[in-house]
C-alpha cells in the first residue's frame, strides 16, 4: 500500500506540473464565466428565460460533459501513458521498486483525482456565479449530487483513453483515435437509439435520473451495472496492454 501511495503522489505531482492541467482550469473558468454572461444577458435583456440559478450549474455540467471534460481527460490520459512511452520517461517510473500493476493503478487513480478535481472546481465556480445571475438561492444538494454522479461515466471514458493510449504508437494517433471512438459512439447512439443505453457515451447525462421528481431505481441500477462492467473490462484490458508493452 505504501508503494502505491508513493506512485500515486508522484503521478499527482506530474499532473499538477503539466501545462494541460493549468489549461483545463483556465478553460473551465472561461467557459463558466462565458455561460454566466450569456445567461444573464438573455434572462435580463433579451427576455429569454434559459435557466434559473438553481439549474445554471446543471446546464454548465450538461455542456462540459460532452465537450471540455472529455477533451481534458484525453490530454491528461495520453500524456500519462502514450506520452511517457514516446518520451521514454516511463523508464524513470518503472525502475522504481514498484510492480507494474501498482504503477498502472497509481496512474489511473491520479487521472480519477484529476477528473474529480475538475468537476469540483467547475461545480464551486458555477455555484458561486449562479448566485450573482439570479436572486434565488441554488440547490446545493442537487448540484453536488449531479457532479458526483457525473464522475462515473467520465471515469469510464478515462479508461477508454488509457486503453487506446496503450495501443497507439504515438500521442497524435492516440488522440485522433480517441476522438474517432467518441464520435462513432455518439453517432451510433443516434442511428440505433434502441441500443443507445449500452454505449458509455449515453451515460454522460445519467445524473438526470437522480434529479427528477420520480427516481427510477431500476434504470439507475441498470446504468450503474453497465458503467461497472465497462470499468472492469477496460481496466483489465488496459493493464494487460500496459504490462506487455516494451519500454
Amino acid at each position: 500500500m505504501e508503494t502505491l501511495k508513493v506512485v500515486y503522489i508522484n503521478e499527482i505531482f506530474k499532473i499538477s506540473k503539466k501545462k494541460k492541467f493549468i489549461m483545463a482550469l483556465a478553460f473551465s473558468l472561461f467557459s463558466v464565466i462565458a455561460a454566466a454572461i450569456a445567461v444573464y444577458y438573455l434572462n435580463n435583456f433579451a427576455g429569454i428565460r434559459i435557466t434559473s440559478s438553481s439549474d445554471f450549474s446543471i446546464m454548465v455540467l450538461s455542456v462540459l460533459s460532452y465537450t471540455l471534460f472529455p477533451l481534458f481527460i484525453a490530454f491528461i490520459g495520453i500524456d500519462m501513458f502514450a506520452g511517457e512511452f514516446v518520451d521514454q520517461t516511463i523508464k524513470l517510473t518503472l525502475i522504481c521498486p514498484a510492480p507494474r500493476f501498482k504503477v498502472f493503478l497509481g496512474k489511473v487513480l491520479a487521472i480519477a483525482s484529476f477528473i474529480m478535481a475538475n468537476l469540483m472546481f467547475v461545480m464551486i465556480l458555477s455555484f458561486v456565479v449562479s448566485i450573482f445571475i439570479s436572486t434565488s438561492m441554488p440547490n446545493l444538494l442537487k448540484i453536488l449530487l449531479a457532479y458526483i454522479m457525473e464522475f462515473f461515466p467520465l471515469f469510464v471514458f478515462a479508461l477508454v483513453v488509457v486503453l487506446i493510449s496503450n495501443i497507439a504508437k504515438g500521442t497524435s494517433s492516440a488522440f485522433m483515435f480517441i476522438i474517432f471512438i467518441f464520435l462513432v459512439f455518439n453517432g451510433l447512439g443516434l442511428i440505433f437509439p434502441y441500443f443507445k443505453s449500452l454505449l458509455f457515451t449515453s451515460t454522460f447525462d445519467w445524473y438526470n435520473l437522480f434529479l427528477g421528481s420520480y427516481i427510477n431505481l431500476s434504470k439507475i441500477l441498470r446504468t450503474f451495472l453497465i458503467l461497472l462492467g465497462y470499468s472492469i473490462m477496460l481496466f483489465a484490458a488496459g493493464y494487460y496492454l500496459f504490462e506487455k508493452k516494451d519500454i
